[in-house]
């Protein structure tokens, strides 16, 4: 049997950018490398994206143990030459030949036809599939299975269909409202992408725009001659390039209006950008708007990889630049922000984000994406690596921010490019009290105990352990053990179990200016677990801080708890490898959530005061997720922190909610959530776009969930 299966959903030859989409999966366990060379087998330099394609994975091997095996190769070449496209794994090599006329036309179908997707599944037909075909006939049974093995990229097109309109939110065009200029430095801009810009911003429904456009090309191309008649559109051509900071600080020199936007010169808007945007901003009294947004392929025809955004969110923002585009601001901020700057290029945007949002009073995301960002095949987004300046110019823009906003920390970047860690540094180390339930369970403890003396590299600390009707010998003379130790002190908890009464007793006896709540299924990984969490729970608007936690076998049980997920909320990418990065990078930064889990929290004793500690409502579940809730509508910010890296074995203390009588006490307290939080339960979660699903932990587009369940 061949030990490597590959279709090519998808190949194009656009001017000298090749363009290839498919997936590729190995019958060994060693990983498959793609790569591109030339027809004498020399490397040819391509972008490279692995893309999530698990009905692939299902079709061929019968399960989903290479969800990413889909791909997505772009890389210039020469129509005159021949290239090979490899798929590698150590034991079998395929080497596809490519050239300007197999390129030019689709290798593949981008969707399966039905016979070959009936050849590659080997289960036997579903009942709800039989059904389908006893009561539709075969037409409704092809449509069904063509729907479930499309491509990503052809389910997000259809969905985006559904999803935009020539207006605002309901479709209409909006009034005439503030006047909107729009900034755009132009540099060169090729003819082919000049014109699609010019018309997507003449096609705006929303009529009250000024159009900015400072251009500072050096290739001798009359720009201005291509511009239609019209008074909104403004043109200046520049003595000099003063590069993008420069450009845009001259084309902002050109504006009026009370809002100015911010675009690339080869991009696109949708009709209904500046409807929605203004309708966002007035009736939410913003100083700051930005959308969510996708890529778009060269020839403005393919629409792919969404990214659907968080509500304002401070951490992440630190982390990573993912405001990026569609960005409106009220003029005056910009201008008292002190426009671009040209120390900066490559992030530019980034630094004046960072410096707008210190100054603006209400930040508004609105959930719809009205921008498409055109993808060059060597430009950042594909290839970050082409734009290694850009990525350092980040990470001193934030470096500057956390200057300016009197926070103490250091900004490293990460083997991720664009994303970036910021270390806090605490003033002080004052002692922390770490209060740990336990019932039994000698072993689970000395693991926990142990990890935390041999592995904390914070200098002050107790360890606090509330002692709740054990039973047996084992536990008692680990209790001796612990006696002994100068760190440690026993509680004694004589009363039913309750979770938060047991953890507010342990902070009522504690001394420390620091709290974490610490299961005693536990064990510390990261030696700087607490200074992690310190450095960031001492700034004066977080409330909590959360840590990233693993399950036994390595992957994640925890990175921040998002509301209404699952029906009440729920762990996001919990079951995920150790090592995935998350959609968006969401498991891998520093970010706000709206809860953590108080198997490993930590606040400030202040924090825990004022808000009373747990609410003993919640005798065992969802107590934490209140307690984060409460500090969100007292002011304070929830971080996850996924740095601070601890394992938990989840639930051997209590066992898993099952039995009638626990279950029963487990919807109470669900419901009881629901009904002092039914804003969530309404509104969503801020920290959570109303476009992903909230029927799988992943952090996915709902269209890839719910789009595929019929």
């Amino acid at each position: 049997m061949k030990a490597i299966r590959y279709y090519i959903d998808k190949s194009e030859l656009l001017e000298e950018t090749a363009h290839i989409t498919g997936w590729a999966l190995s019958f060994t366990d060693a990983p498959l490398d793609i790569r591109v060379t030339d027809q004498g087998g020399q490397p040819v330099k391509a972008a490279l994206r692995r893309l999530s394609r698990p009905d692939a994975s299902r079709a061929v091997l019968g399960d989903e143990s290479q969800p990413e095996c889909g791909f997505d190769v772009k890389f210039s070449c020469d129509p005159a030459k021949r290239y090979k496209l490899i798929f590698d794994n150590g034991r079998q090599t395929v080497r596809l030949p490519l050239s300007a006329s197999a390129l030019k036309k689709e290798t593949g179908r981008r969707f399966l036809p039905f016979r070959r997707i009936v050849r590659m599944t080997s289960v036997s037909m579903a009942a709800d599939d039989a059904r389908c075909l006893l009561q539709k006939g075969p037409g409704a049974l092809k449509e069904r299975w063509v729907r479930r093995y499309e491509t990503d990229e052809n389910k997000y097109m259809r969905w985006l269909a559904g999803h935009v309109g020539p207006g605002g939110a309901d479709g209409q065009p909006a009034e005439t409202g503030p006047l909107i200029s729009l900034l755009i430095p132009l540099y060169n801009t090729p003819l082919k992408f000049y014109r699609p810009l010019l018309d997507c911003v003449i096609g705006q429904t929303y009529k009250n725009w000024q159009l900015c456009l400072a251009d500072g090309s050096t290739d001798g191309i009359d720009r201005q001659s291509c511009l239609p008649k019209d008074g909104r559109i403004c043109y200046r051509k520049l003595s000099k390039n003063s590069g993008i900071s420069g450009n845009t600080n001259e084309a902002l020199s050109m504006a009026e209006g009370e809002w100015i936007a911010l675009m690339d010169h080869d991009d696109l808007l949708e009709p209904g950008a500046f409807a929605e945007m203004a309708r966002a901003a007035l009736e939410k009294g913003a100083d700051l708007v930005y959308s969510d947004e996708d890529k778009v392929s060269l020839d403005g025809k393919r629409f792919y990889d969404p990214h659907f955004k968080s509500d304002f969110n401070a951490d992440l923002l630190r982390s990573n630049n993912y405001i990026c585009h569609f960005l409106m601001v009220r003029r005056e901020l910009a201008v008292r922000a002190g426009g671009f700057r040209s120390a900066f290029d490559g992030a530019q945007d980034y630094d004046f984000i960072l410096r707008v949002s210190e100054l603006a009073g209400r930040i508004v995301h609105l959930p719809r994406v009205l921008y498409h960002w055109r993808m060059h095949p060597l430009s950042t987004a594909e290839n970050p690596e082409s734009k290694a300046y850009a990525f350092e110019a980040g990470r001193r823009a934030i470096e500057e921010h956390l200057g300016r906003v009197g926070l103490c920390g250091t900004v490293e970047s990460t083997d991720r490019p664009g994303y970036y860690r910021v270390r806090y540094t605490p003033k002080e180390r004052p002692r922390i009290s770490v209060i740990i339930p336990n019932k039994d369970q000698s072993a689970l403890l000395r693991t926990c105990v142990e990890s935390i003396r041999s592995r904390t590299d914070w200098p002050d600390y107790e360890i606090i352990i509330v002692e709740n009707n054990s039973t047996t010998e084992e536990i008692r003379e680990y209790y001796k053990e612990l006696s002994a130790l100068e760190q440690v002190r026993i509680l004694t908890w004589e009363h039913e179990f309750n979770y938060a009464a047991i953890n507010n007793f342990g902070v009522s006896h504690s001394t420390g200016e620091y709290v974490v709540l610490l299961n005693n299924d536990t064990e510390v990984i990261t030696p700087d677990w607490l200074t992690e969490m310190a450095g960031i729970a001492a700034r004066p608007e977080v409330g909590i801080v959360g840590a990233k936690l693993f399950y036994e076998d390595g992957t994640i049980q925890h990175a921040g708890v998002v509301m209404k997920l699952a029906g009440c909320c729920g762990h996001v990418f919990y079951g995920a490898e150790r090592e995935d990065p998350g959609r968006y990078a969401r498991a891998s930064v520093i970010q706000d959530y709206s809860a953590v889990t108080a198997a490993c929290l930590m606040c400030r004793r202040q924090v825990w005061d004022r808000l009373g500690g747990l609410s003993t409502d919640f005798k065992v579940a969802y107590n934490d997720v209140d307690f984060c809730l409460r500090a969100r509508q007292s002011g304070y910010l929830v971080v996850f922190t996924p740095y601070a890296q601890l394992y938990h074995y989840e639930s051997r203390t209590r066992g898993y909610e099952e039995g009638s009588e626990k279950q029963a006490r487990f919807r109470h307290e669900q419901e009881l959530l629901k009904s002092r939080y039914p804003v969530y339960m309404e509104q969503g979660d801020p920290y959570y776009n109303p476009n992903l699903t909230l029927t799988a932990p992943d952090f996915a587009p709902a269209f890839l969930h719910e789009g595929a369940q019929e």
